[in-house]
């Protein structure tokens, strides 16, 4: 029931942006604005988030709503996975972030695995494009569209960035916390089989 009302509220939200951003009715931007203060009270419930902190999210969001995208590089090294430790919790996850506006999949994530691990690499191969809550992530104010891409190490050293404290290879056996957020066990399970079987077709939510 909780991820049922995220979810109609980040629905709600995105009708009243575009509503927003294409009505010239005083009244109709009234309606959609009491509708954006209704979406943004059920979402800071849910993912206990202050409702200020939600509310200022959204605030610089203008025209159609779209979701969000991460893009994450999958590297290894033998058979273990690089792994960063994130400073904002602790825990541990795979080198990437949002995706920049200007940059291409590939280029994001040669510029996230060398600012967050070190390591320079190059983009070999798109592996998954999964929909964060399709998957056992903590609930989030919204909607993102997460990356997978392998690459290949060609240089650099491993070392941590202005957001990571420690980078690592980890077997899959023996995963360090995982910042929830950010990756699962099951999805490193499934990056896993792309090492396993490497014509394995791309996964698609």
């Amino acid at each position: 029931m909780r991820y049922e009302w995220l979810e109609l509220a980040k629905k709600i939200q995105a009708i009243a942006q575009a509503g927003l951003a294409y009505s010239s009715n005083k009244y109709d931007i009234e309606r959609y604005e009491e509708l954006r203060d209704i979406s943004v009270g059920v979402m800071g419930r849910f993912t206990e988030t202050e409702m200020d902190k939600v509310k200022e999210l959204f605030a610089n969001e203008e025209g159609y709503q779209t979701p969000k995208v991460d893009v994450r590089g999958v590297v290894f090294k033998d058979h273990k996975i690089l792994m960063v430790q994130e400073q904002i919790d602790g825990c541990w996850s795979l080198p990437g972030g949002w995706a920049d506006i200007g940059l291409t999949p590939k280029e994001v994530v040669v510029k996230e695995v060398k600012e967050e691990s070190g390591l320079d690499v190059k983009a070999a191969r798109l592996l998954a494009v999964l929909d964060k809550k399709c998957h056992l992530h903590p609930p989030s104010p919204y909607h993102i569209y997460k990356i997978f891409i392998l690459c290949e190490i060609i240089g650099g050293k491993p070392s941590a960035g202005m957001e990571t404290s420690k980078v690592e290879f980890f077997d899959r056996d023996q995963l360090p916390e995982l910042s929830a957020g950010r990756i699962t066990a099951e999805q490193i399970k499934m990056l896993f089989e792309f090492l396993d079987t490497p014509h394995k077709e791309p996964v698609l939510d």
